[in-house]
């Protein structure tokens, strides 16, 4: 087993340049509100990115940039994940974001992306707006159009108003053998992959542009090594290896 040399960590500062949607569950909608809503925090009813969602988006942008694709067989899902070690350039993306193909070739997964929280001055602004619809965010109104006959089917679609900034960690662990500056190149790619595409759905109809602040992401990331961790230290500026 390769001993564990440090945790990096990354915070960054997400804001919605359009509205943003990533689906809950509609199981406790009321009649009348959006087909389609938004993810929430069960306690405080802010809407949260899962970390699951920008890690999945920086692994499968950082994939078709590699242009790493690999059969599966997850039901509808036919190409899957791109998890072999096979010398190439590819071997960046399992190695951070892991391999899970049931032997003993299994990766476990470098990094770890927290829920992003919703940053509290754009709650309190959108829980006192006049101009919400919903609680903290819009309804965005979508049309299907018949081609022939013109007749219209309309769609609600609940998002995050353009604006709303939300707090995202992400912690990179570093081993013994690690190349510890590609990984962390390749993790700073991956959210700028991200800021070029979209985060959530209705990506290509408008929705879902999220930009980072670089210039606070720079002065955030820190490192906690095992010296750190015996003296009980919080984590320091980080030090390139």
């Amino acid at each position: 087993m390769k001993k564990l040399l440090k945790k990096i960590f990354f915070k960054a500062e997400l804001k919605a340049v359009s509205g943003l949607h990533i689906g809950g569950s509609n199981l406790a909608m009321a009649i009348g509100g959006a087909d389609a809503i938004v993810i929430r925090d069960v306690l405080t009813q802010e809407p949260v990115i899962p970390g699951s969602s920008v890690k999945g988006k920086m692994r499968s942008l950082t994939e078709k940039l590699l242009g790493a694709y690999q059969d599966s067989n997850m039901g509808a899902v036919k190409s899957g994940p791109y998890m072999k070690i096979d010398g190439s350039a590819k071997d960046i993306i399992p190695m951070i974001y892991g391999s899970a193909e049931g032997n003993e070739k299994n990766i476990p997964s470098r990094i770890i992306v927290r829920d992003a929280r919703m940053d509290q001055n754009s709650a309190e602004e959108l829980r006192n707006s006049d101009h919400t619809d919903m609680l903290f965010t819009e309804v965005k109104t979508e049309v299907v159009i018949d081609r022939v006959t013109s007749a219209a089917m309309p769609r609600q679609l609940e998002r995050v108003p353009a604006g709303a900034v939300f707090h995202l960690e992400i912690v990179l662990n570093i081993f013994e053998g690690d190349d510890e500056a590609k990984m962390k190149d390749y993790v700073v790619m991956g959210l700028k992959l991200l800021e070029d595409d979209y985060l959530g759905g209705k990506g290509s109809r408008g929705s879902g542009q999220v930009s980072v602040n670089w210039e606070k992401f720079e002065k955030s990331v820190t490192q906690k090594t095992f010296d750190d961790y015996e003296k009980n230290r919080e984590a320091q500026p980080y030090t390139p290896a």
